[in-house]
Order: C-alpha cells, then structure tokens, then sequence
C-alpha cells in the first residue's frame, strides 16, 4: 500500500544565461519556508525508476571559483558518505566514502 500523501512542496532552481547560455544569476526557493537563496553552483540528481538511471544537473557560475568548487566537492562528498549510510545502513561502505572525501581534500589542499 502506497503512503497517502498529506504534504506538498515545490522547490524551484531560477537560473539566468548569458547570450552564450553560461549560468550568471541562480536562486532557490522551497515552497513550504524550508528556504531560499542566491547560489553559485548546485547538483541536482534524480533516479528515474523506470529507466533505472540517474539523471543529473550540474551547473555553476562563472563567479564559481576553483577553491569555492573543491570545497563544493568536498562537503558534498561529506554529504553523500552520510546519506548512504542512512539510506542503506552499510556504514563500512560510507567510512570509504568518507575516506575518500578526505583524501580529496588533502589533495586539493582544503586539509594540510
């Protein structure tokens, strides 16, 4: 039985181009207060149940700089090692993750 659905929200990436269609100007908003804002980057990934694939959406800006990306990847990387483990419960897995995400770190120099 599916779950009823008591709730809906709508959550909104606002991105204006260029003339060469580069991001210059992202904003989000969530619908039910959960937020808003201006921002220079975002990752958006969506699994599509019927193909079985993941489909993404990358973009940033060209106010993004190298640094601000690599600490974009790293924290990101961050999130994804602990939204695994809660998805799945396989905390060994998301340790590598994490692991991973520091090695990165130390590699691009965001960690001594």
């Amino acid at each position: 039985m599916k779950d009823e659905i008591t709730k809906e929200t709508t959550i909104t990436l606002k991105v204006g181009l260029d003339e060469n269609q580069v991001p210059v100007d992202m904003h989000w908003n969530a619908s039910d207060g959960g937020g808003n804002g201006k921002c220079k980057a975002f990752m958006l990934s969506i699994w599509d149940e019927v193909d079985e694939n993941t489909m993404r959406i990358d973009l940033w800006n060209k106010e993004m700089s190298v640094y601000d990306m690599q600490r974009f990847f790293h924290q990101t990387l961050l999130t994804m090692s602990d939204t695994f483990k809660n998805a799945t419960g396989q905390e060994n897995i998301s340790n590598d993750i994490r692991k991973f995400a520091d090695e990165f770190a130390k590699k691009t120099e965001l960690l001594g």
